[in-house]
């Protein structure tokens, strides 16, 4: 996230974990990373397709940039955006045979957008 030699101030948030005090994310990034969503792409069950949050974008940002700001600044993220779902995707040959298959992990989309705006 830093350039090398870059020095951080840190300190331990209420959960004893290191909070980084200097990383601000503004909405221009936020709009930013919500234009460039990938529409096609599916999203958990329960969430928000990305097809929403990418027509919205412009009202959104604004407050999606202070959720995430308010985030890093605690050094916690709501549960929702951490929670993962396996699933197995069919490769190739034989269906019936287990090394035929690979894990998928389906995450959050606005845990994503999160991490691509870092």
């Amino acid at each position: 996230i830093t350039p090398p030699n870059t020095k951080v101030d840190m300190e331990l948030g209420e959960r004893g974990c290191e909070v980084l005090e200097q990383i601000d994310i503004g909405s221009d990034k936020v709009l930013e990373v919500l234009a460039g969503l990938k529409v096609e792409k599916s999203s958990r069950p329960g969430e928000l397709c990305p097809r929403i949050l990418w027509e919205v974008r412009e009202e959104i940002a604004g407050s999606r940039t202070q959720i995430f700001n308010s985030s890093l600044a605690t050094g916690e993220a709501p549960e929702d955006w951490r929670k993962i779902n396996v699933v197995p995707l069919f490769k190739t040959s034989c269906r019936n045979e287990q090394a035929n298959y690979r894990p998928v992990s389906l995450t959050s989309v606005v845990g994503k957008l999160l991490e691509k705006a870092l």
